[in-house]
């Protein structure tokens, strides 16, 4: 099992800057990627952002150039937004993919909330 515990959302204004981050423990040694999903209301979740073990990188094509992910360990990861709209208003869950007997499972954390309002 993997536990997630997320710190770093809340309140900023357009045009300011958040960083997100996650903090991983239990069986962390077969983590092979982590990243940010995020979640309006009513809508499924989306990918953000997310890196593998060997440092690979993946966004959605609306956070390029703005967010940047990273890891400092094999168990934290982090997400620093920058230039943030509105519409990046939503619940952030850090994910964890853990891969185990040939079969990858989805760990994640309980969510923290953005809010990008003036």
């Amino acid at each position: 099992q993997v536990q997630l515990v997320e710190s770093g959302g809340g309140l900023v204004q357009p045009g300011g800057s958040l960083r997100l981050s996650c903090q991983a423990s239990g069986s962390i040694f077969s983590i092979i990627s982590m990243g940010w999903y995020r979640q309006a209301p009513g809508k499924q979740r989306e990918l953000v952002a997310s890196i593998t073990s060997g440092g690979f990188t993946n966004y959605a094509d609306s956070v390029k150039g703005r967010f940047a992910i990273s890891r400092d360990n094999a168990k934290a990861v982090d997400l620093q937004m920058n230039s943030l709209k509105p519409e990046d208003s939503d619940i952030y869950y850090c994910n964890a993919k853990r891969y185990r007997l040939g079969q990858t499972y989805d760990y994640w954390g309980q969510g923290t909330q953005v809010t990008v309002s003036s």
